[in-house]
């Protein structure tokens, strides 16, 4: 007798009803757990693709525009520093228009770092003293309008700022500068000869004035953001207002204040006009901050393009590859402390 069993037909492997495991359907989809989700498909809309295109090429183009700056600028002074006579780091000398030029950019690296650094000494701390009164003192009476002047300060051309510098500023500067000598000019740096005060220390002064704006408004926005849970925590365990600022204003928006900084930074380096205007240049380092002399170098290209010849024109393309350089070194680093200090975030604070 035959005893085998016969499987009916279409019947499949026995299902496991413990397992839990549905029976793949003809379609070939894999099987699924019972009660576990159906995968999503992520469904991508126009919009979305049609943003992240444009955001990615927005970026894609920057960096393409900054290549080609660096290449165009690299490529047109290659040739003129390779019969340059003099040391291009080093020399004191810029006749860039003789045959052979021999030229050097040692006074303009010294005027552009110190008259930047005097301008950044004497705006950064009354640019933050604005922004804190702005956002944590003045009533909102007097804090708005006040935030409109200072918006509008940045909208005057640096032009106007060269005027104002060189028939106002430059002619009151005398008894500020005899003051100096009289206290400081045993230092030598701040000695004073006498004379028309076109000096490097008046140059930062009026780029001090010139930046004011731009650090004064980003910081300013950045402290409004502190979370007031900070603040509010920080006066219910009885801080005063300035205990506020120091132990949760300030830390917040110290990320912030580095970058109007260098902002402002970015435009002492490359301030042209008003340099021009203010400036009596000369191709000489004096350690005097207070006599006249020295030079930029946006002020030397400004005054010297119009007259210079084709090569002296890739010498001062020259000397402008070089705060192309020092603009992008100073901004990378002012990325590379941000990044390497968690407490520079507003998140930690």
């Amino acid at each position: 007798m035959d005893m085998s069993i016969h499987t009916p037909p279409g019947a499949g492997a026995p299902h496991d009803q413990g397992s839990g495991t549905r029976p793949a359907p003809e379609g070939g989809t894999p099987p699924q757990q019972d009660g576990a989700p159906a995968p999503r498909r992520t469904v991508t809309h126009l919009g979305d693709r049609v943003f992240r295109g444009l955001s990615r090429g927005s970026g894609i183009t920057l960096l393409v525009i900054m290549a080609a700056i660096a290449v165009f600028l690299t490529y047109r002074a290659v040739g003129v520093l390779a019969i340059n006579e003099g040391n291009f780091l080093t020399s004191f000398e810029w006749n860039a228009n003789a045959n052979p030029p021999d030229f050097g950019i040692a006074v303009l690296v010294y005027g552009t770092i110190i008259s930047s650094i005097i301008a950044m000494v004497i705006a950064v701390p009354i640019a933050v003293g604005i922004a804190l009164f702005i956002s944590h003192y003045a009533p909102r009476r007097l804090a708005t309008p006040l935030a409109y002047v200072i918006d509008l300060l940045a909208a005057v051309p640096s032009i106007v700022y060269g005027l104002w510098g060189a028939l106002v500023l430059v002619p009151h500067l005398g008894g500020l500068y005899e003051w100096f000598d009289d206290f400081f000019g045993w230092t030598g740096v701040l000695s004073y000869q006498g004379g028309a005060a076109r000096s490097l220390f008046t140059v930062g002064i009026l780029l001090a004035i010139m930046i004011l704006p731009i650090v004064t408004n980003v910081s300013r926005e950045v402290f409004l953001q502190v979370p007031k849970m900070h603040e509010e925590a920080a006066l219910a365990l009885g801080a005063t207002r300035w205990e506020v600022i120091r132990m949760s204003v300030l830390p917040f928006g110290r990320s912030g204040i580095i970058s109007a900084s260098m902002l402002g930074l970015g435009r002492a380096l490359g301030e042209t006009m008003a340099v021009a205007t203010v400036l009596s240049p000369s191709f000489t380092i004096i350690v005097s901050l207070l006599d006249p002399g020295g030079g930029t170098f946006a002020q030397n290209i400004a005054s010297k393009f119009s007259e210079a010849s084709e090569q002296g024109r890739d010498a001062l393309i020259a000397s402008g590859l070089v705060l192309f350089v020092i603009t992008l070194l100073v901004n990378g680093g002012a990325r590379a402390i941000i990044a390497r200090r968690k407490e520079y975030s507003g998140a930690n604070a």
